[in-house]
């Protein structure tokens, strides 16, 4: 019979039911949904596409996987006394005591270089851009997430770094205008994050992080607002000087319509205070979806027909 530390927390009933192994919890997988935006920079590339450049952001989502779970792993190591008396994230695997804190170090380190050497053995400025994830990320980890802006910068760098690299595995030219809406609309979603942070906190009574106690709501409103202003004008621009010219017709500025009742949607979900899992927005909100996906089929059309 197995006996269990009283100042351990035991695990979660969704923990114990679940039949996936402590160590591979402890990855989170289901986060890695967010290593889909590696195929973002594919969708306008029309017929530059070919099975290389498929094969190359396929190598980078699944080296993101591996390196975003190494991340994920060297958190919940340090933070694991935290952890454990927080009231959700008690149930996760180093918190519960279902990994050790060595063991989750270890697999992190391999993690991490598996990934790194992966992207360089594929192409070295892959490697790079892995590098300067994990190396941000780190930082992040280790004091810069209690400082405000600063860390609100090293989130929405995740989003950004994960379409470069796909950008970069798959050989394919990112322009400026792509690259200020990518950048906005990280920060849009990283600001959505911290602002959800704070509206549970003030609903529930619930504690949060100590950086989302520095931030008032207002100020969170102010970042996200001026995010949600900049991508839509930047997404426009690209369409109008990039992909017009690039397609030789019209539909391309088609697409801007449905992307701005996207965000707008989605700033729907943000101001509700419901945007600190984009993720789960992305798989629940049915709407949202269908406005993505349409934004998507006028973005196909554009460039591919």
């Amino acid at each position: 019979m197995t006996t269990t530390d009283p100042a351990t927390p035991s695990a979660s009933p969704s923990a114990r039911a679940s039949r996936l192994p402590a160590w591979l919890r402890a990855m989170r997988p289901r986060q890695w949904v967010k290593n889909v935006l590696v195929l973002a920079p594919v969708v306008p590339a029309g017929s530059q596409v070919g099975l290389d450049t498929l094969t190359g952001v396929a190598v980078a989502f699944a080296l993101f996987c591996l390196v975003s779970s190494s991340i994920y792993l060297i958190n919940d190591a340090k933070d694991v006394d935290a952890d454990r008396a927080h009231p959700r994230k008690r149930f996760r695997p180093i918190a519960a005591g279902e990994l050790s804190v060595r063991t989750a170090v270890a697999l992190a380190v391999v993690l991490a270089l598996l990934a790194v050497g992966g992207g360089l053995a594929w192409q070295p400025a892959l490697g790079t851009v892995l590098v300067v994830y994990f190396l941000i990320q780190l930082a992040y980890c280790f004091g810069v997430k209690h400082e405000p802006v600063l860390e609100l910068a090293c989130v929405a760098s995740g989003f950004l770094l994960r379409m470069l690299a796909g950008g970069t595995a798959g050989d394919i030219p990112l322009s400026g205008w792509f690259l200020l809406t990518t950048a906005f609309g990280s920060l849009f979603m990283a600001a959505g994050k911290r602002y959800g942070e704070a509206r549970r906190g003030e609903l529930t009574g619930e504690a949060v992080r100590r950086v989302v106690r520095k931030y008032t709501t207002t100020y969170l409103r102010f970042v996200w607002t001026l995010a949600a202003t900049v991508v839509v004008t930047a997404y426009a621009l690209w369409t109008v000087e990039v992909l017009v010219p690039q397609s030789g017709t019209n539909l391309a500025s088609i697409s801007v319509v449905p992307f701005i009742l996207a965000v707008l949607r989605y700033a729907v979900d943000v101001d509700k205070g419901d945007a600190e899992e984009p993720e789960e927005i992305a798989l629940h909100d049915r709407v949202l979806l269908v406005l993505a996906l349409t934004w998507c089929a006028s973005l196909l059309l554009a460039v591919w027909l």
